[in-house]
């Protein structure tokens, strides 16, 4: 394993394209950004939460892996107030579907970047 192909991973994990961006990628890391981004701030918009790990219920583990690809605003989320969730409000599910979704497309936006510097897609 290249060790500058899990650093630009890493970076892509953090934030959203920066992997792209730092390999000179700036148009599709920048669209990456823009687009996570915005599925992000809708769902945080529609009073979405980000779980922390619980062990009480198996889907808030599965949640918990979801939101951990957020990267840097999951642990941002975990000293702020940010993504704590309006269970009364009839957009939280929604709202969390679209955190959750952004987290798990920011993994395969991740492992893009590492594709890329390890040298097997362009």
């Amino acid at each position: 394993m290249k060790l500058k192909a899990v650093g630009m991973m890493v970076l892509g994990w953090a934030v959203p394209g920066l992997g792209h961006v730092a390999q000179k990628k700036y148009v599709r890391g920048a669209v990456f950004f823009g687009c996570l981004a915005a599925m992000t701030a809708l769902g945080l918009a529609l009073g979405g939460r980000i779980y922390p790990f619980q062990t009480e219920n198996p889907l808030t583990i599965l949640a918990f892996f979801a939101d951990i690809g957020n990267g840097v605003l999951y642990l941002f989320s975990r000293f702020v107030p940010v993504g704590i969730g309006d269970l009364r409000l009839a957009t939280f599910e929604f709202g969390t579907a679209y955190i959750a979704g952004a987290g798990l497309l920011n993994f395969l936006v991740a492992l893009d970047a590492y594709d890329i510097a390890a040298g097997t897609k362009k």
